[in-house]
């Protein structure tokens, strides 16, 4: 997907559009490629996460949190770090949406 022009394309229609959007573990490799409306790359700045290489290598804790449950929110960005985060980060751009729509 980070090498995908139509996916690239998609998240950026997202930003010029306002959306708030979320990806999880793999998924915000997504971003590489991805800029804002002023052209800059979105993650430029954003606090963001995703799978840690001891995740990737399957090692034990290490200086990140490996395995647990991590969300970030960043202005339109939400992202989770792992499979665990799936549901804590959907609740996360649940609840974001539910404040914008209030």
């Amino acid at each position: 997907m980070a090498e995908d022009q139509n996916s690239v394309r998609l998240l950026e229609s997202f930003l010029a559009a306002g959306k708030t959007f979320a990806l999880v573990c793999h998924a915000p490799g997504a971003l590489r490629h991805v800029k804002t409306p002023d052209g800059k790359p979105l993650v430029q700045g954003k606090s963001v996460t995703g799978f840690t290489n001891g995740e990737e290598e399957e090692v034990g804790l290490t200086k990140v949190q490996n395995w647990g449950v991590h969300t970030v929110a960043d202005g339109q960005l939400i992202t989770g770090q792992n499979p665990a985060s799936s549901g804590p980060t959907a609740k996360l751009l649940i609840d974001t949406l539910n404040k914008k729509a209030g």
